[in-house]
């Protein structure tokens, strides 16, 4: 059961939660054009949902807890505890899902702009501002 199962539930609170940060972050980079937005909003993303493993001593001696958590909290853990052996898989998946993330943030914003341009009237060559209005669509207006 999910309520039961406190590792379930703290994956799901920590995904609910990454979204609402994502979201506000992309709508607080709203000055940013969508390209650049996209590509910090991905990046972003990546950081804070690559899984990787960490292994935790029990206080009995030589039992160990392994397990899985975000990169970023993982790596932000090690940093603290001094723990270069155990901080570098997890800086560098942080820094992997980071660029994987900005490369997919690129690809889909370049994969809109394409589609936007295509979407956009093109007047043929030689036709005046005054053609082209005649081309488009008017809407009905009452009286």
């Amino acid at each position: 059961m999910l309520i039961s199962d406190s590792m379930s539930l703290l994956w799901l609170v920590y995904a609910v939660l990454s979204l609402v940060v994502l979201l506000t972050g992309y709508l607080g980079l709203a000055f940013l054009p969508r390209l650049p937005r996209l590509v910090v909003t991905w990046a972003v993303a990546g950081v804070m949902w690559v899984p990787a493993s960490f292994r935790l001593p029990l206080l009995e001696e030589g039992e160990f807890y392994t397990g899985l958590a975000p990169a970023v909290v993982v790596a932000a853990i090690t940093f603290l505890e001094n723990d270069a052996a155990a901080m570098l898989p997890a800086t560098l998946l942080v820094a992997a899902g980071a660029l994987v993330g900005a490369l997919l943030g690129g690809l889909l914003g370049w994969q809109r702009q394409r589609r936007a341009e295509g979407k956009t009237p093109h007047r043929p060559r030689g036709a005046t501002p005054s053609q082209k209005d005649e081309a488009r669509r008017r809407e009905p207006v009452i009286g």
